[in-house]
């Protein structure tokens, strides 16, 4: 059964103004698609061809002669879940559970927030930053190009990409901008705290 490009859980013009229209375009679109095609194209006729797209993440993690497809295929679950992030009138404060996570792991939000913003910020050239769970504990990760916490047995909670595509038609080379304003106005609490709340 073939991948398919996932719908956005907003409409393209949902985000705005912190993310717009255009860039829901070209990153859904075009990007995103494009990693679906691949995919698609490479699995057919073999036997990855059957499997999850999680199931093919885990099996090509670690296999150098199957690179394409992990990029392919991790690049198709981490948008999913990038785009599930985030929501029109986001930001503000986590709740219950989550929040009191947050405030044993890091101190509270505002440090979380900087602590994610510093992970965001420095990973070099194209990658995403994450809040994982990690043997039961709250963990600020970042790993370059494809790579996820889903191949490195951690389960994922939020992500933010920092592939230039994500943020170069709204804040140019300004990454920080970007991560703050994703911190501020576009996360998706209630989808973090179902993340946490499924991964126990």
């Amino acid at each position: 059964m073939a991948f398919e490009l996932p719908p956005l859980p907003y409409p393209l013009d949902g985000l705005q103004p912190h993310m717009s229209l255009r860039t829901l375009e070209f990153h859904h679109g075009k990007h995103h698609k494009a990693y679906v095609d691949n995919l698609n194209r490479m699995v057919k006729g073999t036997p990855l061809e059957s499997q999850s797209l999680e199931e093919i993440v885990k099996a090509t993690a670690k296999d150098e002669a199957k690179a394409g497809i992990f990029n392919n295929a991790a690049q198709v679950w981490n948008h999913t879940f990038f785009w599930n992030c985030m929501k029109p009138r986001g930001g503000g404060q986590p709740a219950g559970e989550l929040a009191r996570q947050i405030q044993r792991s890091f101190g509270g939000l505002d440090k979380f927030k900087d602590e994610f913003k510093q992970a965001a910020t420095t990973q070099f050239g194209s990658g995403w930053a994450w809040l994982v769970l990690d043997g039961g504990k709250l963990k600020i990760t970042k790993t370059p190009n494809a790579a996820n916490p889903l191949s490195q047995g951690q389960t994922a909670l939020l992500t933010c990409d920092v592939w230039e595509h994500a943020y170069y038609l709204d804040f140019q080379n300004r990454r920080p901008d970007f991560v703050q304003t994703f911190l501020d106005h576009l996360v998706n609490w209630d989808f973090v705290a179902k993340n946490l709340g499924g991964a126990k």
